[in-house]
């Protein structure tokens, strides 16, 4: 240790490094590096900090979500909203500070301040629907309609499970791998089908129609056996039903259509991607067993009857 602090005392005493040291404390007391062409070298260095500063930020709270207990891995919505918060404001601080680095423009916004209430109301129209954005995804991970992992169904005609929540707009990934990017003030806005929320237990419906001269009692009796031993479907009847001796799978005619006979399952299955996958399968099985139990899938059919002459083009006008 000795040697070493010698070592740095007659480094110090170097002429030549009192020099340096010297002219480096000159470079920052007379602010040398707001002038070009350190200046753009100033303002390199803040963007690399604040790029640097913002990843190591996105880093922290991954690793905070990962590690954290079960409750906030499986909802990590405002982790999530929080971490987008939080590196936006990173990259506008470093921003200004670049900005503000040159002095043209601080003699700008010092004029610009007399007109600032102009400004603003410019401002106001010009980012309204960025603002609303803003707040609408505030609302959202304040009143949680939904959260990371749910599955949403937006006007029946959008479906996906929410990726992420940002501070601009909600991200959606649909069956196809594909992801839906909705402003948050126009989801705050919509109803919202929500098959996670609270119970993500999913009740199914499967239809199929038969002909009038099918055995009904035969029909449903298929239908409940197929449904019932796919892997995805659950029993979810209660105390009660089971002592009524209730079958798992309730199959009811619903209606009478003009050539057939429609009947419903209610099938349960533990969340909605399995819900709609055992929904895919029964399509398929129950028309292979129908064919297998020889009962009838009708199809529309028309009995159209031809006054006299038609054969002939004999028609009457």
């Amino acid at each position: 240790m000795n040697s070493i602090a010698f070592l740095l005392q007659d480094l110090l005493t170097e002429p030549r490094l009192k020099l340096w040291v010297k002219a480096f404390n000159r470079f920052f007391a007379r602010k040398e590096f707001l002038e070009m062409p350190w200046l753009i070298l100033y303002i390199v260095f803040i963007f690399i900090i604040t790029i640097a500063l913002a990843r190591l930020f996105n880093k922290i709270f991954d690793l905070i979500i990962s590690r954290s207990g079960n409750k906030l891995s499986k909802d990590p919505t405002s982790y999530v909203f929080l971490k987008h918060a939080g590196r936006a404001i990173i990259y506008i601080s470093g921003f200004s500070l670049a900005v503000w680095s040159f002095p043209e423009l601080r003699t700008l916004s010092a004029s610009l301040l007399a007109g600032a209430g102009i400004l603003a109301v410019a401002v106001g129209f010009a980012s309204q629907a960025a603002l609303a954005n803003i707040i609408s995804g505030i609302f959202i991970v304040i009143f949680r309609p939904f959260s990371v992992k749910d599955h949403l169904t937006i006007d029946d005609t959008t479906f996906g499970v929410v990726e992420d929540i940002t501070l601009r707009h909600t991200i959606l990934k649909n069956q196809e791998n594909r992801r839906v990017v909705v402003p948050n003030s126009i989801i705050n806005a919509k109803v919202i089908l929500n098959s996670t929320k609270n119970d993500p237990k999913i009740c199914k419906v499967i239809e199929v129609l038969v002909s009038y001269s099918t055995d009904l009692d035969k029909a449903i009796g298929v239908m409940q056996y197929e449904i019932f031993n796919h892997p995805f479907c659950i029993d979810n009847r209660s105390e009660e039903d089971k002592k009524l001796g209730k079958h798992p799978v309730m199959v009811k005619v619903v209606r009478l259509e003009e050539y057939a006979i429609r009947l419903r399952a209610w099938a349960w299955a533990p969340d909605n991607s399995k819900a709609y996958e055992m929904t895919m399968d029964m399509n398929k099985r129950l028309v292979e067993r129908f064919r297998e139990e020889q009962i009838e899938i009708p199809f529309p059919t028309r009995t159209i009857i031809l006054p006299p002459g038609a054969a002939a083009g004999n028609l009457p006008l």
